[in-house]
């Protein structure tokens, strides 16, 4: 069953019929069930920017920075490492921030360059990862922000790092 987009930019199946979801929703989830152990920064957060040919660089031209479609936010990019993934190829990726300035992380440094953080306005929109014969499902993870820390015991996801391991993983499940 082939799909099309509508005349009304909606998707559509080769019958013509309304699909339920179209292609890229973004579903909102909660931190916490997607990221049953929290989330580790790695690095820092930098802007998002369109590839720069080399003659924009030979002329000088400034990189400029991506702009979300459906929020107009700019877009800032982050990597962050999910200690409940068992595969480790799968365990870091990337994360899309979308704000208006650079959001930074409330959380201090455990090692060097990395720190325990957890994500405001998180969704998820499914996409496939891999590539030949060994495709699996993903998500492309957007978030607005950072949480707060938390005064005294720490977050939900904080505190399970430190238990036993999740039941689930939201970042790539094998197809």
């Amino acid at each position: 069953m082939g799909v099309t987009e509508g005349p009304d930019g909606g998707h559509r199946t080769s019958k013509g019929q309304d699909m339920a979801i179209s292609r890229g929703h973004r579903f909102a989830i909660s931190f916490d069930e997607a990221f049953p152990q929290g989330l580790v920064l790695v690095g820092v957060v930098t802007p998002d920017n369109e590839f720069q040919s080399r003659e924009d660089k030979a002329a000088g031209r400034p990189a400029r920075q991506r702009v979300d479609e459906i929020t107009g936010k700019r877009q800032w990019k982050a990597t962050v490492t999910d200690p409940s993934e068992e595969k480790a190829k799968r365990a870091s990726f990337e994360v899309t921030f979308l704000a208006d300035v650079q959001p930074v992380p409330s959380t201090s440094e455990v090692l060097p360059g990395m720190r325990p953080i957890e994500l405001e306005g998180l969704t998820a929109e499914p996409k496939v990862a891999g590539q030949g014969e060994y495709k699996y499902q993903s998500y492309a993870f957007r978030a607005t922000g950072f949480k707060a820390a938390a005064a005294g015991g720490g977050s939900k996801s904080a505190r399970a790092g430190s238990g036993a391991a999740g039941t689930g993983d939201a970042t790539s499940k094998a197809a």
